[in-house]
């Protein structure tokens, strides 16, 4: 994986708001809910938001209260503040008008760039393009007296050309005719990027465009950048929320655009490892979550039945059904199942193995044991896994996220706490240091 080049290496959410509302005696009020935020309800990346979620005649006023409320609020503000400015690859009066509203935000006199970190650059084409965004932030800071990119640029990949061009940054990056290290985040805009793709689908509703949130994950990894998925913008499908989130926290992408506060709380905690670990069994069509019952756990369903039979076992999964003896039903039970581990138990296997290592072993044998109950049978079932460096290096991912929410959100340590206890929070921000 690349160096990161901003302080932040993981972003969780990326939540946008209006910044001027038509027909309301304050047009900024959007703003000023979303600014006193705090907790697991404010999100890593907030994101005033000029371009879509502003009506066109209201942004040169929605500019003018991005200064307002940030001037005043933003100091307080507990994650980053990144505005949204208007730009489109193929309208050169879109850009320009973009870049004024960037001259007039950054503006040192107006109190309000000391607490923004950057800018969000939508509907972006090829890498030139990037190359015009990347130099009018230079011009910004250039006219206002500011440190040379220190203002970062993320973008919203929404067509073709910008997910091709996420290709070519490694070779720009660097180059002494750009300043494109400012790059930040890269964030899919499924929305427009399937109208841009012309792509259709029966029922109206957007393809999930796996590939494309592949291709931006892989961009931002070689390119030190981070990637955040696009809106969710079902928000009482709390579980396909998680079910995408799951999806992506596989593909490296561990943020996503939140649409409202209760989904920043769902994306802010979603993938940090969860309190208490549990065991999963696959039914055949999905894998459940295993009952907790007096350290037994336990399978309530009908999909998967067993019964003991003298020296053998019947295990019927999905219709179909073995005969087994007790090597056999242990292996298949092995198998069928899957451990997710608690930070605990996460902290706990790093501990271990770096004692090891500290004492010269390379190499060591974890185990993980259960007792299963199906239909009234309990059956004992432990498995080894061999954890090394390598091994070490992967279970880092989510404590590494940890330190790093625990280090610039100091507003959620209570929250942390609560939900992890204050020895495994101390032992977590310890292991890996």
């Amino acid at each position: 994986m690349t160096r990161r080049r901003h302080d932040r290496s993981f972003v969780r959410t990326f939540f946008t708001s209006p910044t001027a509302v038509e027909g309301e005696d304050d047009s900024a009020k959007m703003l000023r809910r979303a600014a006193e935020l705090r907790g697991m309800q404010a999100p890593d990346v907030w994101v005033p938001d000029n371009e879509d979620a502003t009506a066109p005649s209201m942004r040169d006023q929605g500019a003018q209260n991005i200064v307002d409320v940030v001037a005043e609020n933003g100091a307080d503000f507990p994650g980053e503040i990144h505005p949204r400015m208007v730009w489109h690859r193929d309208d050169p009066t879109t850009r320009y008008q973009g870049f004024q509203h960037m001259l007039d935000i950054a503006d040192p006199q107006k109190g309000a760039i000391e607490h923004i970190d950057g800018f969000v650059i939508p509907e972006v084409g090829g890498i030139d393009d990037w190359k015009k965004a990347d130099e009018f932030f230079t011009i910004v800071e250039a006219e206002h007296g500011l440190e040379p990119g220190s203002l970062a640029m993320s973008v919203i990949i929404e067509s073709g050309q910008a997910e091709l061009a996420m290709r070519n940054l490694r070779d720009e990056m660097g180059k002494p005719e750009n300043t494109l290290e400012r790059l930040f985040l890269l964030v899919d805009g499924e929305v427009d990027y399937t109208k841009d793709m012309r792509a259709l689908t029966p029922t109206g509703e957007l393809p999930e465009w796996p590939e494309l949130r592949h291709n931006t994950s892989r961009g931002a990894s070689a390119a030190g950048c981070i990637a955040v998925d696009g809106p969710y913008d079902d928000i009482r499908d709390v579980e396909g929320y998680h079910e995408r989130m799951r999806d992506n926290q596989a593909k490296g992408m561990l943020g996503i655009w939140s649409l409202t506060p209760g989904q920043v709380v769902e994306a802010n905690q979603s993938p940090l490892p969860p309190k208490t670990g549990s065991w999963l069994l696959d039914t055949g069509d999905t894998e459940v979550e295993l009952d907790s019952r007096d350290g037994v756990w336990t399978y309530d369903g009908t999909d998967v039945s067993l019964v003991e039979t003298g020296n053998t076992y019947e295990l019927a999964v999905d219709g179909s059904t073995q005969t087994l003896d007790d090597d056999e039903l242990h292996e298949t039970l092995l198998e069928m199942t899957a451990y997710v581990p608690s930070m605990d138990d996460v902290v706990d296997s790093m501990e271990e193995f770096e004692a090891a290592k500290a004492a010269g072993r390379g190499a060591i044998a974890m185990e993980r044991s259960a007792t299963l109950r199906i239909d009234e049978v309990e059956v004992a079932i432990a498995t080894d896994r061999m954890w090394d460096e390598a091994t070490y290096q992967a279970a880092m991912t989510p404590i590494a996220l940890f330190q790093d929410v625990y280090e610039n959100r100091p507003d959620q340590h209570e929250a942390l706490v609560e939900m992890y206890g204050e020895d495994v929070v101390e032992r977590a921000m310890a292991v890996g240091t």
